[in-house]
């Protein structure tokens, strides 16, 4: 979520991991006010206690600070989401300039590929994308993983990238 705050990231993640403020300030070796001020964005983390936090919360730094995530992450059966709450992302930039982003909800491709619709289509500069297998990747997502899943450079410099999260 790009506005969501740190501070609600923070608290995001560390009820993700069953923790209350307490116990996360006892871990991180401050006082629950710390954590409460870091939740309510009234002060943040100091930038030396970021690795250890991260390490706590579970997550990378790039998903603390700007709540995107690169990573891969198999989900554990308890925490994955269904398909409704998914998205499929693909971003493609190709050489001739052209930037396409797509993002559909994995419940509609699971549809159109039920229906044998081909959701790679005559995207430009995305003939990469035509060896990506979505329907492997509906098939990972619904076995919870997560994360960018495909990450392709033609010999031409084309990129295509597929996220599903």
């Amino acid at each position: 979520m790009m506005n969501e705050s740190i501070g609600n990231r923070i608290s995001k993640f560390r009820k993700a991991k069953g923790l209350t403020q307490e116990a996360l300030a006892n871990l991180m070796g401050v006082s629950s006010q710390a954590v409460s001020k870091w939740e309510t964005d009234a002060s943040c983390p100091d930038i030396a206690a970021l690795p250890q936090l991260c390490r706590i919360l579970g997550i990378t730094a790039d998903e603390l600070l700007t709540g995107k995530t690169n990573e891969v992450k198999l989900l554990p059966a308890e925490e994955r989401k269904s398909l409704d709450q998914l998205t499929l992302r693909i971003k493609v930039d190709s050489v001739a300039g052209d930037k396409v982003r797509v993002n559909l909800p994995m419940s509609l491709v699971k549809v159109g590929l039920e229906m044998g619709v081909d959701l790679s289509g005559n995207i430009s500069g995305a003939e990469s994308l035509k060896n990506v297998d979505l329907n492997k990747v509906l098939e990972l997502a619904e076995r919870g993983l997560i994360g960018k899943l495909v990450e392709v450079e033609s010999a031409e410099g084309d990129t295509v990238e597929v996220v599903v999260e």
